[in-house]
């Protein structure tokens, strides 16, 4: 996927751009820094200062659920992230992969042993922040386009210019196809322009493709670059003309509004300038997912996009939030393997739930709040 969350810095609700949670996180508040006389906080010994944020060294006591979780359902996510180690994982991936916990109460003894909580706060101490969901989209679509099926989605061109902006979108959807430039670039195409953008906000997706002479194969779009157009979220853009409301945003709503409003559905996706193209990829294992910004593949419900200035891929993340929409606790271990233009600040996470219906549902309503502490190897202190 490499940029899945991302790439488009939405991933609010799918399409609806970070606001602040309006009310507090479901975990005990813990001790606030001690402070100088002037107010501002002082940073101790424990405290490891990095861009956008800061690490403070805490006690296993601290994570709200910790003894509750399934930990054998995170080993996999471990496993794919220490293909690719962190810097100073090395050794420790080296352990998890040679001789694994046998048992739940093994494993957690075995993180317990070789690993220390940090408590992950913004600049100015607040370890108050915001987790967000995203998926992996299953579109039906066509080879060849059709009367029903005539939205294309294209591979990136040859000839654009190298992290420059290009083409908007409206330039390109009005240009004459005899002329066009992504002629002979078409991936495929699917019936509905806001599958298209979905398909581009999360950065990959799975395609089931109709094929000329009947077949039905399932491949998967993998991100491939974009037209470096600034992203704009059409959340925002119903928003800002009294469309949504900020509390009512989500991507259910937007595919509601479009539904009622179809001669605008152009005039809104114009409003976003930014196109996504793909790569096709052959889906040889249903049950593996996309691979996040870390290059390893996502684990539905154990990986997690975040700011990699904050946070470096291959980072294990507690995780207090709530389920979308409810006041369920959201309390597990992740690994940070992916990101978004979106994902800013070291109390950020954007949260992968996989694929399906129930995935979409979910990603499109989460906007919780959040708190994170993240595991590093014992004895060792994250650079700054």
């Amino acid at each position: 996927m490499a940029v899945a969350a991302a790439i488009l810095g939405l991933l609010a609700g799918c399409a609806v751009e970070p606001t602040a949670p309006s009310r507090p996180a479901p975990v005990a508040t813990p001790a606030p820094p001690p402070r100088s006389e002037g107010g501002a906080p002082l940073l101790s010994l424990e405290t490891v200062v990095r861009p956008r944020g800061r690490w403070v060294r805490t006690e296993w006591s601290e994570l709200p659920g910790w003894s509750d979780d399934r930990l054998a359902a995170f080993w996999p996510a471990l496993q794919a992230s220490c293909a690719r180690p962190a810097n100073g994982w090395a050794e420790l991936c080296a352990r998890a992969l040679l001789n694994p916990p046998a048992s739940e109460t093994a494993l957690r003894a075995w993180l317990a042993q070789w690993m220390s909580p940090w408590r992950l706060e913004a600049a100015d101490g607040n370890a108050e922040g915001l987790v967000t969901g995203y998926f992996e989209p299953l579109i039906e679509a066509t080879r060849k386009p059709r009367a029903d099926s005539r939205v294309p989605l294209f591979a990136p061109s040859p000839e654009m210019p190298p992290a420059r902006p290009w083409f908007t979108r409206q330039q390109l959807d009005t240009m004459p196809a005899a002329t066009h430039p992504l002629r002979g670039r078409e991936i495929a195409y699917v019936s509905d322009p806001l599958d298209a953008l979905l398909l581009q906000v999360q950065g990959s997706g799975r395609l089931r493709i109709t094929e000329a002479d009947g077949r039905v194969q399932t491949v998967r779009l993998a991100f491939a670059g974009h037209n470096e157009q600034p992203y704009r979220s059409v959340g925002r853009w119903l928003i800002e003309r009294g469309e949504l409301t900020l509390e009512s945003a989500s991507w259910p709503a937007i595919k509601a509004w479009a539904r009622a409003n179809p001669r605008r559905v152009q005039e809104m996706l114009w409003a976003n300038p930014r196109v996504v193209f793909f790569r096709e990829e052959p889906l040889p294992d249903p049950n593996v997912g996309p691979r996040g910004a870390q290059g390893v593949p996502l684990v539905p419900g154990r990986s997690i996009a975040v700011d990699p200035q904050s946070v470096p891929y291959g980072t294990p993340v507690w995780l207090d939030t709530t389920e979308p929409l409810s006041s369920t606790p959201l309390r597990r271990l992740v690994m940070a393997q992916d990101t978004g233009s979106a994902i800013v600040g070291a109390v950020r996470a954007d949260y992968f739930w996989g694929w399906g219906d129930t995935a979409e549902a979910q990603a499109g309503r989460m906007k919780q709040p959040l708190r994170m502490w993240a595991l590093w190897p014992r004895g060792a202190r994250p650079s700054s």
